[in-house]
């Protein structure tokens, strides 16, 4: 297991593939890996960046899926693409540069390991891994052989937060002392369904890859695979690592939690779900601390932003000085400006706590985004790929795979039931609590094994 410096400082090593450099004005030759409905957005997105790219290789385990996505790259305008049942004959592929990987969580790693190793870059979906160790292993991977992994932690290429944090860097609320991510999204029970016969056409073996062999049940193929442990990895890890990623941003850390406590369930639903519905997490630093909260049930807005509905994500930084909000919308920064005299405090009927008057000081809109900013992400990825810099990179692997541990480890602390401690000074393991411990991994089916060295 790598330790903290080795994760940080990640020593590039020579690779031991060599491709031919791409020139500013070369086009991108990508292959796309999960057809499913974020595949498909993967090929409109590209379709619109098609100066940069082009869709050379498609690959699904569901046969209509691939015949689909050659269809919609037709009418993007490009030229019919090569379809692939198995995804490492993209990776071999000489036609292929790159590949985009909409797949599910529990094949993030393995697929973006394969692909480094192969000698392409990758723009892998959040969340970077769906376990701790093995989202390491693809920091080593991308370092080892130079390549440049994006994770679409689209976040880190909006407009709008991309200044908010830079007000916060700058001291806009003073010192930032805790971040508060929110992740309220609506949702409703998927029922029970049980097991039957694998649909014609879709290689079940093949999807199920790294995770246990299962019956197939419709609950654990399209979408709810998000709710079952083996390949999923709940709200936290699905819509709130994004708010994850920015709750870390904003409140400066780069280094992992002292501690971590997490509690919830899966309440109001009696249905296949194993994940919880309702987790709220804390997580401690000598000097600062941050909490997230998931929530799938009706839920107003906090810190003043506007009520959209029964949908609610963003983040509220607190400083020194005053608050943030920001999220999708934009972000507003309230600071205290004055003292109460007792007067105003005896006529406001406020006690002894509430002496500071706050008052909107800045504000920003989000600006006319489509996709959660994704097609400029994804144009990121692509200036990188051409200038073979990961430096370059909104969001390289080490963000991406930051943000996801900490979503583990909120999962970790809820599944073993307590607070969770980093040993000091001796990696990613837990203190005393080999229960934990063994959640940082998992056991890989044969053949799909992530590789203990890279």
């Amino acid at each position: 297991m790598m330790n903290r410096r080795q994760f940080f400082t990640g020593a590039a090593a020579v690779a031991t593939a060599r491709f031919p450099i791409l020139g500013a004005n070369d086009r991108v030759q990508l292959g796309i890996v999960g057809l499913g409905g974020r595949g498909r957005d993967h090929i409109n997105y590209y379709g619109e960046l098609d100066r940069d790219c082009r869709i050379v290789a498609v690959c699904d385990v569901n046969q209509a899926a691939r015949e689909r996505a050659v269809s919609m790259v037709q009418k993007t305008g490009g030229a019919a693409p090569r379809e692939h049942l198995d995804m490492r004959e993209v990776f071999a592929s000489k036609e292929v540069d790159a590949v985009s990987l909409p797949l599910p969580n529990h094949w993030h790693a393995l697929a973006t390991i394969w692909a480094c190793q192969a000698g392409k870059d990758v723009y892998v979906e959040k969340p970077a891994s769906h376990e701790v160790w093995e989202g390491l292993q693809m920091v080593a991977a991308a370092r080892k052989y130079q390549r440049m992994v994006q994770v679409g932690s689209q976040s880190r290429t909006t407009a709008h937060k991309m200044k908010a944090v830079k007000l916060l860097e700058e001291g806009v609320i003073g010192k930032v002392v805790e971040a508060r991510g929110l992740c309220y999204r609506r949702r409703f029970s998927i029922g029970v369904t049980p097991p039957e016969p694998v649909p014609a056409g879709v290689d079940w073996d093949r999807f199920l890859g790294p995770a246990p062999m299962r019956p197939f049940t419709k609950n654990r193929y399209v979408y709810n695979w998000h709710w079952f442990w083996d390949t999923g990895n709940g709200d936290v890890g699905n819509q709130g690592v994004h708010e994850m990623d920015v709750g870390l941003w904003g409140l400066g850390k780069k280094e992992w939690p002292q501690a971590t406590m997490s509690s919830g369930g899966k309440f109001a639903w009696a249905d296949d779900q194993e994940t919880p519905n309702m987790l709220a997490t804390m997580f401690e630093f000598p000097d600062a601390m941050m909490t997230f909260e998931v929530r799938n049930l009706p839920t107003p807005p906090e810190g003043g932003s506007v009520p959209r509905g029964v949908n609610y994500t963003g983040n509220l930084f607190f400083g020194e000085q005053g608050y943030m909000v920001l999220d999708p919308a934009g972000y507003q920064v309230y600071r205290s400006m004055v003292k109460l005299t007792g007067d105003e405090i005896r006529a406001a009927g406020a006690g002894a706590g509430g002496q500071d008057r706050f008052e909107k000081t800045i504000e920003g809109k989000a600006e006319e985004q489509r996709g959660w900013e994704t097609t400029p992400h994804m144009k990121n990825f692509l200036e990188a790929v051409k200038s073979r810099d990961h430096q370059k990179l909104n969001a390289d692997i080490e963000i991406g795979v930051r943000a996801a541990v900490y979503c583990h480890f909120a999962n970790i602390s809820y599944r073993v039931r307590r607070r969770v401690q980093l040993e000091s000074g001796n990696g990613l393991k837990f203190a005393g609590d080999p229960e934990a411990n063994a959640l940082l991994t998992r056991n890989y089916r044969a053949p799909y094994v992530v590789p203990k060295t890279v």
